[in-house]
């Protein structure tokens, strides 16, 4: 019963990428569709490298570069998002809607914060600059807590 559910969900999300691909003339490649469940399975926040690496798994001739065209097509389509942090290289979230992050200072972990997004917040920083608003992102950042416990081990 759940999984007949689960399979429908897919279906239909699939679907309405799918359309979105039509209307702006990009084709759904078998590329971009692995490329896309990688990232929609995964709960880490993957940098392009590690996404080629699971993707040469089903697709062994794919290349770095496919990869990383791949990756700004979906991006450029909001069913991704790069995240820059600072760091040398980008990571991408498979989860397009507006989440916020957190990143530690120590390890480089980033996590998404579960708590709902502040959506007067867009509003409000309209009112009070006159600027339109489309969107806002935010991130949260410090030292996580398998940090903060081999640093408190290490004190000791």
């Amino acid at each position: 019963m759940h999984s007949d559910i689960f399979i429908f969900c897919i279906f239909c999300y699939e679907r309405r990428v799918n359309c979105t691909l039509r209307a702006k003339t990009t084709r759904m490649t078998k590329q971009k569709r692995i490329i896309l469940e990688i990232l929609r399975n995964t709960d880490c926040h993957p940098s392009a490298d590690w996404v080629y690496e699971q993707a040469k798994k089903v697709i062994p001739d794919i290349s770095l570069g496919t990869v990383y065209r791949n990756l700004n097509v979906l991006k450029e389509l909001g069913e991704i998002l790069e995240l820059n942090y600072g760091s040398t290289y980008s990571r991408y979230d498979g989860k397009a809607n507006n989440h916020y992050h957190f990143v530690c200072e120590n390890c480089n972990k980033l996590v998404d914060v579960d708590m709902p997004v502040y959506q007067g917040l867009d509003k409000l920083v309209q009112d009070t600059t006159g600027y339109q608003v489309n969107y806002h992102r935010m991130e949260f950042y410090g030292i996580c807590d398998e940090c903060l416990q081999k640093m408190a081990a290490e004190q000791r």
